[in-house]
């Protein structure tokens, strides 16, 4: 019996936790297991019950980029525009409208690097190293690589890191500001979930709400940023009881002295 390609761990607490499964290939991104992983997130993006995901791979990697394999078999296919296809796990991470949690649990490669980028917050395991070949095997990137960390780490940076090709392992991709902090490999899935502990412990609709005013506003201006933020807290505050308020700010001291 063949095992599934992705799977998914759905808790009450509405944490839902994606682990790509194919290990045996280092979780590379075949057709199935593309179109499969765009299919849970959406379908979890439409689930009201979860409400924080944490995305993994099985075994000693994270996802070792697309499966050339395949696609040189005939099998696949590496896109003919810039067009998101129907199984694009990127876009559906994107439209996800809660935080993902990327668990980079090993080699993220490529592909696998972008699959990572796409994640709203990185931890990764002592043993995780990213390197973006496409330079090195004649590929152009077009799920965000040479966009988006360049904003995550600044121009220069993300030039050696693109067109060297070379591995950066975990703490140095630390020091350079795409993840946010190393663990060792036996506590990267506990602190991912303590993690998405605290941010369940929002208030109902927060999550979505203040992660769109997050990334609407990275993408325009500082000025523009700070217009859309008071936008749109303008109208929703008044739609704000202060009574509730400072009852939550309560419930909120009384968390953090319990995670002290």
């Amino acid at each position: 019996m063949t095992s599934a390609v992705v799977l998914c761990d759905l808790e009450a607490n509405g944490l839902a936790t994606v682990t790509l499964n194919r290990p045996q290939a280092l979780n590379a991104l075949s057709r199935e297991l593309l179109d499969r992983l765009a299919e849970t997130v959406d379908r979890l993006a439409d689930d009201q019950r979860v409400r924080v995901m944490i995305l993994t791979g099985a075994g000693r990697a994270f996802c070792a980029g697309l499966d050339l394999k395949e696609i040189g078999a005939g099998r696949g296919n590496l896109g003919s525009d810039a067009r998101p296809a129907p199984g694009d796990p990127v876009a559906a991470l994107e439209r996800f409208p809660g935080p993902v949690i990327g668990a980079i649990n090993g080699a993220a490669v490529t592909g696998g690097f972008e699959l990572a980028l796409a994640c709203d917050v990185l931890l990764a395991s002592s043993s995780a190293r990213f390197a973006d070949t496409h330079a090195r095997v004649g590929l152009a990137s077009g799920w965000g690589l040479s966009q988006k960390l360049s904003r995550a780490v600044g121009i220069y940076r993300a030039r050696e890191i693109s067109l060297g090709g070379n591995w950066v392992g975990a703490e140095q991709a630390a020091a350079w500001g795409f993840v946010n902090r190393v663990c060792a490999p036996e506590e990267l899935l506990p602190a991912a979930r303590t993690l998405a502990a605290d941010m369940l412990s929002a208030q109902p609709g927060m999550l979505a709400r203040y992660k769109s005013t997050i990334n609407d506003g990275f993408a325009l201006s500082f000025g523009a940023g700070m217009a859309l933020e008071r936008q749109r807290a303008a109208k929703f505050n008044r739609s704000v009881d202060a009574t509730e308020i400072e009852q939550r700010r309560e419930s909120v001291r009384a968390h953090n002295r319990r995670t002290r």
